[in-house]
């Protein structure tokens, strides 16, 4: 049996979530998350799949979420090598750690480290690229200070349009 779930987002890309159950899932041993063709596949192990709905959909929830995250890690670390260079003030590659927020795409601490919201991956590059570069300018001006926004700028000139459009989305990325 197929079933069909709200879209899902992943680098500014929406895919359907097509979760597989029952006699297609009979050689599955573990629940499974892959993204194939335009979908998002959940495969509900044997066992999984004989849940009542509610029990399934907490399954899902939960295997897509730590999919996420999984994702998030890698993709965050990717785009921090990557934008760390224009960010001169840095002198070593900041550690971070993922925290689901409600409103938040990130933050850093007075110490320098980085909390990003693992929702963040399901936005564009472009977009994680600017949450990233906000917060790196935080370890040189830890406040909104005319200062903090003209360093932003210096480094990502096109911020406020990319945070418009990141804003734009939040409520799809943010409450799924």
């Amino acid at each position: 049996m197929l079933i069909y779930y709200s879209p899902q987002f992943y680098l500014g890309r929406r895919y359907v979530l097509k979760v597989i159950t029952n006699i297609e899932t009979a050689d599955v041993i573990h629940s499974t998350v892959k993204l194939s063709r335009g979908k998002l596949n959940v495969e509900l192990s044997q066992s999984d799949s004989k849940l009542n709905i509610e029990e399934r959909t907490a399954i899902v929830k939960s295997l897509i979420d730590e999919w996420y995250k999984n994702k998030a890690k890698l993709i965050f670390i990717e785009r921090l090598e990557v934008v760390l260079p224009k960010a001169a003030w840095v002198t070593d590659t900041p550690a971070f750690r993922l925290l689901v927020m409600k409103k938040q795409w990130g933050s850093c601490s007075v110490k320098g480290n980085l909390i990003l919201n693992p929702h963040l991956v399901k936005a564009p590059k472009e977009c994680i690229d600017y949450v990233i570069l906000h917060e790196l300018c935080h370890i040189a001006e830890h406040n909104h200070s005319e200062h903090f926004w003209r360093l932003l700028t210096q480094v990502m000139s096109n911020w406020k349009e990319v945070k418009a459009r990141l804003d734009g989305m939040a409520e799809l990325y943010l409450n799924e």
